[in-house]
């Protein structure tokens, strides 16, 4: 505790004048390793206790921070850090990439180079992050400013209120941007969430600016807080808006562009959120958002050279794009109740039928003299053509999973599914339900495959006199399925990755479909119109657009299939793959011709043994894969999965019959039906649940305009200066508040509209030379020295530049 007080008193004697390298050996008193969760609580405990006993600390360490941070660039912090950047990504990782050979000069003026430069450590995110949230609460709270030092609580809320304004401004352009108008055309009709927000927001810092008294570099305490309400309900009523955007994404089909936007407008909603909390006088909700910030910088800090975070954060964004559009029409592996189940037996015996059949022909396609690149076309035609053929007829294949699985996995822990323990409960059931549906897909396949096979190769042998193989290509076949010497295994596990991916192509073209309008655009096709009848030419259009992921998906999981082998021998790769429905195929080929001395009850054992272990890591590696992606997307920690793996094995010790028969009282989930189908709806997240009515936003724009510049000269000698004019103020006289018009809209967020809009723009935001920041034109100040304003170029203008600001305190390489 010597050592703690001691860098404590240096820091209060240096508040002043604060060094950096004081507080880093602050800093690395309290560091532990990320892996001693309690000694971190007790370090911290320690530093409270301290601040407790002596308060003037508090006070001279919260001023020795200020007065650091002030030196530096703050706006940034809050509108970038922490918020997805719209640079692309190969743009981004040629620059790390670059850094590694000739580094990239750091911002000496940026605050994050003073985190990273104070929390040098990788472990540090992860150390801070066991710290538990009440101990924080808690020394947040103790870091009190005092009267003498309000002039720094004045600067640096002046530099949260300006990026109210800045992330106001970027909200609105991205809320009103082309491309999210396209994806949802109605929004033209809410568009005005997006422009009243920047104007609550306008108006909150201007009244909270005056009420405050921050242009004088102090900080008072009103005497009526300023209410930011107004403009939290403007908040939430964007949020409302993306929300219900993603969920016609089904309908109108999203791009990676889309989906980093829509990314990026959630984190800015969010973060104007927290900045408005940082400035009001809930001290709980002020100080949680403290910590927040703070957790965002400080990982920031520590990643924003990490070629890992950049491709971590990329994949990310592929993961919700896959999980956020699932297919419409196409292959569904959920299913509930004894109904689907069902279902997915007839799909499945289908699909091991046809399969039967593909696997004889590829069989018989090695007898042809071929090229390797001939074979590798002649065995990925096979596969591609067949398995677009039994999705045409209707039947399936095993252990696919197409990203409408992903989609329902991501779906049962959204952020309205519930607290994070009942949405991992959840989650397990509906695991176990894909298992036990691709279990019951397995068998579908596997009971018709063998079987089938099995009569192909007698009727070959009745009608033609010889065997359709040799025993020398039956025994290969065998040993193909051998777990124990050969790599049938390793081969699966390639098959599995295959079965990922192809449940991703799916959603791609699915997503494709709907969002390039492909059904109508083939429908005012001019060649399809003149040869085919409209009727067709229709029905032709519906039928692309619903399953145009699902062919493409199978066919190019067909190619991928066919063509392993080939690229493994050019490249002199063991690569191969094995898939479930095809080795029970061969199993049967291989034991019906195999000669009558090499058969053995150990040959037969081992085989099945090895379609049985083929078949289970095609599943485990196809829907772990599923499993990951979904959760990334919803951003689930690693902690998380092993709560999750002890639910499913809790599931397996006490009802095993759930994985291989439907439970007596299907389980029901939010968005997946009893079939596995996605269930989608238009509503918003209204507690309601009605749509967004077309009264939603607060309409303040039917009677302001702009100010135009004839009148202008006029308003600066007026009493008040306004930058905006009232259509129902009254004439010759600007200092009044504004009467609301006669006809009042009806507002359904619960506040009133004489409320909002009891106080007008009376403020013009502009830069003033003298404060460097954004502040208000002082009404007296106007009337007053109108005449100094004329000649003094103090308060700066378009032509004179900002002066530059005090450069920060030289960081120690």
């Amino acid at each position: 505790m010597s050592e703690l007080k001691r860098i404590l008193q240096q820091i209060t004697a240096l508040s002043d004048v604060p060094d950096p390298a004081v507080l880093k050996r602050l800093i690395e008193e309290l560091r532990v390793s990320d892996k001693e969760p309690a000694l971190a609580n007790q370090n911290i405990q320690t530093l409270i206790d301290i601040l407790h006993q002596h308060p003037e600390y508090g006070d001279g360490l919260s001023s020795f921070v200020l007065k650091l941070i002030i030196q530096y660039r703050q706006i940034s912090l809050y509108t970038d850090t922490g918020i997805m950047s719209d640079q692309g990504f190969f743009n981004s990782l040629r620059r790390l990439v670059g850094h590694r050979f000739l580094p990239i000069l750091p911002q000496d003026d940026s605050v994050v180079e003073l985190v990273g430069y104070l929390f040098d450590k990788r472990t540090d995110e992860r150390w801070l992050a066991n710290i538990e949230t009440q101990k924080w609460d808690e020394l947040v709270q103790l870091l009190r400013v005092e009267e003498k030092h309000l002039d720094l609580v004045a600067t640096a809320k002046n530099s949260i209120l300006n990026a109210i304004i800045i992330l106001s401004y970027r909200i609105s352009g991205l809320g009103l941007h082309p491309d999210l108008m396209d994806s949802y055309p109605q929004m033209l009709n809410y568009s005005a969430s997006f422009v009243a927000q920047n104007q609550e927001a306008v108006l909150f810092v201007n009244q909270y600016r005056q009420a405050h008294e921050l242009d004088t570099l102090t900080d008072i305490t009103p005497e009526q807080a300023v209410d930011p309400a107004p403009l939290l309900v403007m908040i939430e009523q964007c949020e409302d808006i993306v929300a219900t955007i993603r969920k016609r994404i089904y309908k109108t089909g999203i791009s990676i562009r889309l989906t980093n936007m829509m990314l990026r407008l959630d984190q800015s909603l969010q973060r104007m959120r927290i900045l408005t909390e940082l400035v009001t006088d809930d001290h709980q909700r002020r100080d949680r958002a403290v910590i927040e910030l703070i957790q965002t910088l400080i990982t920031t800090a520590n990643r924003r050279y990490s070629i890992g975070h950049l491709i971590d954060n990329n994949t990310k964004l592929l993961s919700r794009k896959v999980t956020e559009n699932a297919s419409r029409v196409g292959e569904h592996y959920i299913s509930t109740d004894k109904a689907g189940y069902q279902k997915m037996l007839k799909k499945a015996s289908i699909g091991g039928f046809v399969i039967a059949f593909m696997a004889t022909i590829k069989i018989l396609a090695y007898q042809l003299a071929l090229a390797p690149m001939g074979r590798a076309f002649i065995n990925s035609m096979i596969y591609g053509l067949g398995f677009v053929f039994i999705h045409v007829i209707r039947g399936t294949v095993a252990t696919k999973q197409p990203a409408m699985t992903a989609a329902a996995i991501a779906s049962t822990i959204s952020e309205g599914s519930g607290k994070k323990s009942h949405q991992l409960n959840k989650l397990s059931e509906l695991v176990v339900d894909i298992l036990r549906t691709q279990f019951i897909a397995i068998m579908g396949n596997v009971m018709l495959a063998i079987p089938v096979a099995l009569i192909i190769s007698f009727a070959w042998l009745q009608y033609t006199g010889a065997p359709m193989i040799g025993t020398e290509k039956a025994g290969h076949l065998l040993h193909d399925l051998d777990p124990f010497h050969s790599l049938a295994l390793p081969h699966a596990a390639i098959a599995g990755v295959y079965l990922f991916l192809a449940g991703l192509i799916a959603g791609y073209y699915d997503n494709l479909a709907v969002y390039n309008k492909v059904g109508a655009r083939i429908q005012r096709h001019k060649l399809l119109q003149y040869i085919l009848p409209v009727s067709w030419l229709k029905r032709l259009g519906g039928f692309i657009e619903a399953n145009l992921g699902a062919i493409m998906g199978n066919f190019l999981f067909g190619v991928f299939l066919g063509s392993t082998a080939t690229i493994g021998y050019i490249f002199g790769l063991p690569i191969d793959i094995r898939h479930i429905a095809f080795a029970s195929a061969n199993l049967a080929h291989g034991l019906f011709n195999i000669s009558a001395d090499d058969i053995s009850w150990s040959l037969i054992l081992i085989s099945i043994l090895g379609v049985a272990l083929i078949g289970m890591v095609n599943l485990i590696v196809s829907f772990s894969l599923a499993l990951f992606v979904a959760l990334r997307s919803k951003e689930v920690r690693f902690f998380e999965w092993s709560r999750l793996t002890k639910l499913v094995f809790g599931h397996i010790i006490s009802h095993p019959s759930d994985f291989f028969w439907p439970r007596d009282k299907p389980m029901k989930y939010a968005r997946i039906d009893s079939q596995g189908h996605m269930i989608f709806d238009d509503t918003s997240a209204q507690k309601n649940g009605k749509a967004i009515p077309s009264n939603y936003v607060v309409r303040r724009l039917s009677d302001v305009r702009i100010l135009p510049e004839s009148k202008q000269a006029v308003a600066q000698n007026a009493e008040a200066s306004t930058d905006i004019y009232y259509d129902s103020q009254p004439q010759g006289d600007h200092t009044q508040p504004h009467n609301s018009p006669k006809k009042v809209v009806n507002l359904d967020d619960g506040l009133a509209d004489e409320e909002l809009n009891s106080t007008p723009y009376t403020d013009d935001i502009q830069y003033d030379k003298v404060t460097k920041t954004l502040n208000t034109i002082d009404n007296d100040d106007t009337v007053g020295h109108e005449s100094n304003h004329a000649d003094d170029k103090s308060t700066g203008d378009a032509k004179t530049p900002l002066p530059k600001p005090k450069k920060p305190p030289k960081l120690p390489d």
